[in-house]
């Protein structure tokens, strides 16, 4: 059996395992991130994540620190309102419109729009070009026998690999968190949601537009321009029948009814990619750690896609891990890190969790009580200033 030592073993290499690949070996510690599957690096390959991700203001300040954000720059597109919508008037009319401004906390954008696609082509690059980090694909976690000064883990391909620090990252029907015998509670909401790219008339501006009728919010988030016409992404949530349904339309009626379900708002709608269909649930691990494992990202806490807190959640986990490692090297792995990492996130992962959850509920519904009290919350989030500062400040992490 072939063995390898290593610092850190990162399982799965998604965006937020990458993303932890590449902080642990920046911060100098030999770190190897293995995956069953390589990703799919050309948006117009079969298997291409189509959603996009929005990085906030923290997300991107770690993204920098650690040497990555350069190389994201160029193709990410800032964020400067997030416009929220209630257009459930008669017909599709819009009640309420407000628009939350991120030059009101003083800064340039919220956060920095990416394709997923696109941030993992970019991540894979970044780590074969960094010292200290290795991908190694093909491979999975078969087992793991966590012992007082490292983790033993047995791959896949039957190879075992020697670790002071396992960081699962392996998605929200986590592998290692099944070995290790953590279980996880999951909540589902009867939705799916439909991912795609469209253009249209009106240019977004830097706008992020969330419309909520009933199933789910209609958001479009903005895209560098396609073949010189205004693009943006469309994450669609709706009941879950009527979710494949949608998607089974021909190209005519689903831009039709995309548009109409749009208010609008853009012009016609045109469809440039394919659509996928995802499933919403929320899942919980109860707890983050085991000995000499830390979950994080989906492993850990998986969430609707509602004011871009998944991967930005994920990064703070990733945050908190790498300092703590960085500020005790020697440490690295310990019960007391290990104890201090769960301490740091428990609590923000509970709260914005919760409040993901609550606000799909409210969003989800079409009953005339509840749509009348969303867009009373709307209009009371955005026009009391000092509450509207606070809701954006914690939108962003703090």
């Amino acid at each position: 059996m072939d063995r390898t030592e290593t610092d850190i073993l990162v399982v799965g290499a998604g965006a937020a395992g990458a993303i932890a690949t590449a902080a642990f070996a920046h911060a100098g510690f030999d770190t190897l991130c293995v995956d069953p599957v390589a990703p799919v690096t050309d948006g117009g390959a079969e298997g291409a994540d189509l959603r996009t991700t929005a990085l906030l203001t923290p997300a991107r300040d770690l993204l920098e620190r650690i040497g990555v954000w350069h190389r994201l720059a160029p193709g990410a597109v800032p964020l400067r309102v997030m416009r929220m919508v209630d257009a459930s008037g008669p017909d599709g009319a819009v009640r309420v419109s407000r628009d939350f401004d991120a030059a009101d906390l003083g800064q340039e954008a919220f956060g920095w729009n990416v394709p997923n696609w696109r941030l993992r082509a970019t991540l894979a690059g970044h780590l074969a070009d960094l010292p200290g980090a290795t991908l190694r694909y093909g491979a999975g976690i078969a087992d793991i026998l966590p012992r007082l000064d490292r983790a033993i883990v047995r791959l896949t391909d039957g190879t075992r690999i020697d670790a002071r620090l396992v960081v699962a990252a392996d998605g929200r029907d986590s592998p290692t968190r099944a070995a290790l015998g953590i279980g996880a509670r999951t909540r589902r909401f009867g939705q799916k949601a439909l991912s795609f790219a469209v253009t249209h008339d009106a240019p977004h501006d830097g706008v992020s537009t969330e419309i909520h009728r009933g199933g789910g919010p209609f958001t479009l988030v903005p895209l560098p321009d396609h073949e010189g016409r205004p693009c943006s992404g469309i994450v669609w949530m709706e009941d879950g029948t009527e979710a494949m349904r949608l998607a089974d339309l021909d190209v005519a009626r689903f831009e039709a009814t995309a548009t109409e379900r749009s208010a609008g708002l853009y012009g016609p709608l045109t469809l440039v990619t394919r659509r996928q269909v995802w499933p919403i649930v929320t899942r919980r691990a109860d707890r983050m750690t085991a000995r000499r494992t830390a979950l994080i990202a989906e492993a850990a806490h998986a969430m609707p896609p509602i004011g871009a807190q998944g991967l930005n959640t994920s990064i703070a986990d990733i945050r908190v891990l790498r300092d703590l490692a960085a500020a005790a090297p020697r440490d690295i792995g310990s019960r007391a890190m290990l104890d201090a990492y769960a301490r740091a996130r428990e609590g923000d992962v509970t709260m914005r969790g919760a409040g993901i959850s609550a606000l799909n509920i409210v969003s989800q519904s079409g009953h005339p009580a509840v749509q009348a009290v969303r867009s009373a919350g709307i209009a009371a989030l955005c026009d009391i200033a000092p509450l509207r500062r606070r809701v954006m400040r914690m939108g962003l992490g703090e």
